[in-house]
C-alpha cells in the first residue's frame, strides 16, 4: 500500500487551495492582473508553395494567437467530376516569383480591410489526387466576423489574381488545362 504525504506548507491556510498552481509541460501561467492588451505580438503572414500533401492542422495551428477568439479557413479539394468527366487528379504550376508577390499583396489587401492578426496561405504544386487538399488559407481574428469575411476574400482575389494554372487528369487518359474565368488575363471565349 502506497501513501502519499502533502505538507501543509504548500497550502494557503486560509482558503486551503495550493499556494501555486501547478503548470504542463509547455505552457505557460499569467499571474492575475495581467492586461491581456499588453501582450506584444507581431502579426505574420506565411505563405508556401509545396509538392507535399498539405495538412489543414499544421496551417490552422500557424495562426492561433492569444489575442485571437477566431480562426476561419477555406480548404480547396480535388474533386472526381467536371462537366460529365471523371477527374483522377488536377496538376497545379505556378510562375513562383509573381504568384508569392500577389499573395503579399492580397495579405496586405486584407489587413487594410479588415483587423486580422495572422494569416497563411498554403498552395500545393504538381499532381493533386481527388479529396486532398490543394490550396489551404487560414485566418486569425479576435472576432470571427473579420476572419470568415477575410479568408472569402483571399480566394477570391488569390483566384482572380495569382498567376496558378490548373490542368485536370481524367480517367480516361486524358487531360485538360482549365482557365481560372476569375483570372482578371482571362479572355472571353
Amino acid at each position: 500500500m502506497s501513501s502519499l504525504e502533502i505538507s501543509s506548507s504548500c497550502f494557503n491556510q486560509e482558503t486551503k487551495l495550493p499556494l501555486s498552481l501547478p503548470l504542463v509541460e509547455g505552457s505557460t501561467f499569467e499571474p492575475p492582473g495581467k492586461d491581456m492588451n499588453e501582450v506584444e505580438e507581431k502579426s505574420k503572414d506565411i505563405i508556401k508553395f509545396t509538392s507535399e500533401k498539405l495538412s489543414v492542422d499544421e496551417v490552422s495551428q500557424l495562426v492561433i494567437s492569444p489575442l485571437c477568439g477566431a480562426i476561419s479557413l477555406f480548404v480547396g479539394t480535388t474533386r472526381n467530376n467536371f462537366e460529365g468527366k471523371k477527374v483522377i487528379s488536377l496538376e497545379y504550376e505556378a510562375y513562383l516569383p509573381m504568384a508569392e508577390n500577389e499573395i503579399r499583396k492580397i495579405c496586405s489587401d486584407m489587413r487594410q480591410k479588415w483587423p486580422v492578426r495572422h494569416i497563411a496561405v498554403f498552395h500545393r504544386l504538381g499532381l493533386v489526387p481527388v479529396t486532398e487538399a490543394s490550396v489551404i488559407i487560414a485566418v486569425s481574428s479576435a472576432h470571427r466576423a473579420a476572419s470568415l469575411e477575410a479568408v472569402s476574400y483571399a480566394i477570391d482575389a488569390l483566384k482572380a489574381r495569382v498567376p496558378i494554372w490548373k490542368k485536370e487528369i481524367y480517367e480516361e487518359s486524358s487531360s485538360s488545362w482549365k482557365r481560372n474565368k476569375e483570372c482578371f488575363w482571362a479572355t472571353s471565349d
